[in-house]
């Protein structure tokens, strides 16, 4: 008989395991859009014009995200197909290789248009990865855990994201602090990419500790009876779009203003205040740093919070935060001073912590166990392409464009009205069994 204190330790252990493979993975991740603001320019985009490198060097960070839908798709029809488990090592391992191989990369004055072009292959390997390991590290969580606590026990998966923004952006500012501008061009920057092994390593040794999810082995098991009756079985991504499509609208909808509001407070940020305010990379890595942290404590809280008063609520204060705040967060750093400039930071995450959090539970609600790593995926990872993939491009274009930053806290509030519109829509789903098959009617 399994007591509440092993279910209690059970499910520590698989939120950790998730958590660490997540951290990693989006260390790797985080690592390349802060080197893609700050040093990829000189180094694989060298131009007469430092706005036409930059632009350049954020192209390849969208890039990454083109490759997130296939990632998904691949990674979701297996994991649906084999279990959560063997998908997720495989999807930490592709990461951490190429961010490796980014880390040996020679930049472009050393061999030529052969070093963009094999960033961009490395960056392709990074988002396909990272495609496939969201959905798989939130739903092995969700599909384990106390229904009542679902919101917050699926959060932590959700909170390795800052976690491994922190340690790249930790391992940036201090190397940014201890060396010369020049020597953290040529060399430096190196190091953080290179460290990926190691991490890799660790992750990989407590995310093949875990058992798979016990709703897929019963859903696994239903499926071979029905095998063995004769009954053909319909490949998840099709059996998505033909009994969820309402489901996945909504959760790139949930996605939009969530994935556009992260990159402008944490990404763009770096590149508005060193290419137009003229500051220090670690002056901005410090603040974003410090928010981040902050970040890292605040999304379990919204999680639980989400447990008690429903995904909608929460998910909605988090949507319409971003939104207005997007216009206090440009007004502080314009100032230029560091205090307010952390301060712009810490409340665009705090309010994006409020999507972010009931998220992983939201989203895995949507969709019946059958289909559930396909559907969260796909919906989860369309939505990066036109979201996140092209927040930065579109925020540096917009700023440089009108000069001014304002320009671009109206775009996070125009992507808040498309989340607000999709989450309102729909019904309340923290009630729902997880353990359901079948296509599932948005609540009233």
């Amino acid at each position: 008989m399994v007591t509440d204190r092993q279910s209690r330790t059970s499910i520590i252990r698989v939120v950790a395991a998730s958590m660490a493979g997540t951290a990693v993975e989006w260390y790797d991740f985080f690592l390349y859009g802060v080197a893609a603001a700050v040093v990829f320019p000189a180094v694989f985009f060298p131009s007469d014009d430092p706005a036409v490198g930059t632009l350049l060097a954020l192209g390849t960070f969208a890039i990454g995200f083109i490759a997130r839908p296939l990632g998904g798709l691949v990674f979701g029809h297996y994991g649906d197909k084999i279990g959560r488990k063997k998908l997720l090592v495989i999807s930490l391992v592709a990461m951490g290789a190429a961010t490796f191989a980014i880390g040996l990369l020679p930049g472009y004055a050393t061999i030529g248009l052969a070093a963009p072009l094999l960033l961009v292959v490395l960056r392709l390997v990074q988002g396909f990865a990272i495609g496939g390991e969201w959905g798989g590290a939130v739903l092995i969580v969700s599909e384990h855990g106390d229904p009542a606590r679902r919101g917050y026990w699926a959060s932590w998966p959700q909170a390795g994201v800052p976690v491994g923004q922190l340690i790249a952006n930790a391992l940036l500012f201090l190397l940014a602090a201890v060396q010369s501008e020049a020597a953290f061009q040529s060399w430096g920057w190196r190091i953080p990419f290179l460290l990926s092994a190691v991490l890799v390593l660790i992750g990989l040794y407590i995310r093949l500790s875990i058992e798979e999810s016990p709703v897929f082995r019963e859903a696994q098991a239903r499926a071979a009876e029905r095998a063995a009756a004769g009954e053909r079985e319909v490949v998840p991504i099709v059996d998505v779009f033909r009994r969820y499509p309402r489901e996945v609208f909504t959760a790139m909808g949930a996605r939009f203003v969530e994935n556009v509001s992260y990159y402008i407070f944490t990404i763009v940020i770096t590149t508005y205040m060193t290419k137009r305010l003229g500051l220090s990379s670690s002056f901005v890595l410090g603040a974003v740093l410090i928010g981040t942290a902050v970040h890292l404590v605040v999304i379990p809280i919204w999680g639980a919070l989400s447990d008690r008063f429903g995904r909608k609520p929460v998910y909605l204060i988090g949507a319409a935060g971003v939104g207005v705040w997007a216009f206090a967060f440009i007004a502080l750093i314009d100032t230029g001073n560091f205090a307010l400039t952390t301060l712009a930071v810490i409340g665009g995450l705090v309010f994006h912590a409020a999507m972010y959090g009931p998220q992983a539970a939201f989203l895995s609600e949507l969709f019946g166990t059958k289909v559930r790593y396909s559907g969260t995926s796909v919906g989860y990872q369309l939505a990066s392409v036109v979201a996140g993939g092209l927040a930065p491009i579109i925020a540096v274009a917009l700023y440089t464009s009108f000069d001014s930053g304002y320009a671009v806290a109206v775009y996070v509030a125009l992507s808040a009205l498309l989340t607000i519109a999709a989450v309102a829509t729909y019904g309340e789903t923290r009630h729902r069994d997880l353990a359901e098959d079948h296509a599932i009617a948005p609540a009233r």
